[in-house]
């Protein structure tokens, strides 16, 4: 009875979110035409992911090492587990922002609104687009902007529970290189709420815990540092995850 309540509640979850998403796209067509309007894109985005929560009666709640600075941009990493954790970090991230992410997601029709735009879209396996990627992300670190990324680079369907895998090197280079301080992000449990997409185990309402750990400042590093950057970082995210 139990797992037949999690598919309805994925089946639930995914009309409200294909709603909003329906009902939200002119605005974002609008928005995501100018980009001296995507301030209002994120704006947007940021709305509509607290309404979906609302709707599907996920609630996240954050809980912060230490103040974030509303002046400062930052690199924001955190585990991937979910079809929540985009929703989760358009409610986190403060300021103008902007994903990078698969290649994939550009055949998303909503999503794709944002990786023609304001979101940077990459192929992994090809060095070439890998570079052109972490170039442009690394221009709109310099104009201000904050970088969402999850350095697992997927969702692992590998393990269940999930665990924390491997770091991808590019976020860690770039923070150096660009003295940007990297907010780790650890989502502890939100993978109970709805594993990768639902589709196999469904999903229920529920408290998604969020810590957010206090900035990690690369100013004095070099890129020498990067590994051991990139090490300390999975160290903290994993630190908090529960049921490793």
């Amino acid at each position: 009875m139990v797992k037949i309540l999690k598919q309805v509640h994925r089946v639930y979850s995914t009309a409200v979110i294909s709603i909003f998403s329906l009902a939200f796209y002119p605005f974002y067509y609008l928005a995501a035409k100018n980009p001296g309007t995507y301030g209002l894109l994120n704006g947007l985005r940021k709305l509509k992911s607290w309404l979906c929560a609302l709707f599907i009666g996920f609630v996240p709640r954050f809980t912060f090492e230490e103040s974030l600075d509303p002046d400062q941009n930052y690199i924001y990493c955190s585990n991937h587990t979910s079809n929540h954790d985009i929703m989760i970090l358009c409610m986190l991230a403060r300021g103008r922002f902007y994903f990078m992410g698969k290649d994939e997601l550009l055949k998303n029709p909503v999503l794709r609104i944002f990786f023609k735009t304001i979101d940077i879209p990459v192929n992994r396996d090809s060095k070439i687009s890998a570079f052109r990627a972490f170039k442009r992300a690394g221009d709109n670190l310099e104009k201000g902007m904050s970088l969402i990324i999850f350095p697992e680079g997927k969702i692992s369907d590998e393990h269940y529970p999930p665990r924390l895998m491997p770091f991808k090197n590019g976020p860690f280079r770039l923070a150096i290189e660009k003295g940007i301080p990297i907010v780790p992000v650890s989502l502890t449990n939100v993978w109970k709420m709805m594993w990768d997409d639902g589709t196999k185990y469904g999903s229920k309402p529920g408290i998604g815990d969020i810590y957010v750990h206090k900035p990690v400042l690369t100013t004095n590093l070099t890129i020498n540092d990067s590994d051991e950057l990139k090490d300390r970082i999975f160290d903290l995210i994993n630190s908090k995850l529960v049921d490793k």
